[in-house]
């Protein structure tokens, strides 16, 4: 299977600076681009793809939306995610990845985006060039949403399940986060990013 490892900006991570260790991930026909922070470190990945930790709720949540089944994506036997399922899927439905950030400095030895600093943001533009049918980016926490407003130098944030445009008819779109650190039950994530989904016309018809 094909890998989604930046081998080069891990190679060359170092002297507290992480090169982003993914590779963006931007089908042609992606309507919406999930645009995080930066990747935790690698010691909590299980699965060498975006929302790598198994404790991180995205792919469970994608599934119940797309699917009826929050496992559809698990595997429960390894704890892992199921990779080639999740490419698939993405592939199949239109669905970019990448994060605000290409270089960072970790402050703390934890997931946390409150302790990222910043070394090289990304270029959203050059990211986004060749997506023809990209209608939003979508952020589910406030590291991302501050570094993507920053850099379209937009001044007010919008609030969790609210949009606001960037430019042109292309709309920055904030969900809840995925992550069980944040306050809020599953069903209601999965009814805020079904929402989402709906929104930008994807169908969720695949039960």
């Amino acid at each position: 299977m094909e890998s989604y490892l930046n081998t080069y900006n891990i190679e060359r991570s170092g002297d507290g600076v992480e090169y982003h260790p993914l590779l963006p991930f931007l089908p042609e026909s992606a309507k919406v681009l999930f645009l995080g922070s930066f990747p935790p470190q690698r010691k909590r990945w299980c699965c060498d793809f975006f929302y790598p930790n198994f404790i991180n709720d995205h792919w469970r949540i994608e599934g119940e939306v797309f699917y009826g089944d929050r496992d559809f994506f698990v595997d429960k036997a390894s704890k892992r995610f199921m990779l080639r399922e999740i490419v698939e899927h993405c592939k199949d439905c239109g669905i970019a990845f990448y994060d605000t950030a290409t270089a960072v400095r970790r402050l703390r030895d934890n997931a946390s985006d409150k302790f990222l600093e910043v070394v090289e943001p990304t270029d959203i533009r050059a990211l986004t060039a060749g997506l023809k049918y990209l209608r939003a980016v979508i952020t589910t926490g406030e590291k991302a949403t501050e570094t993507i407003c920053r850099y379209y130098g937009v001044e007010e944030m919008p609030r969790v399940n609210h949009s606001i445009t960037l430019e042109d008819t292309m709309e920055l779109y904030r969900l809840p986060s995925s992550s069980r650190a944040y306050p809020l039950a599953f069903g209601k994530k999965v009814e805020a990013y079904r929402a989402m989904f709906v929104r930008y016309g994807y169908d969720l018809t695949r039960r």
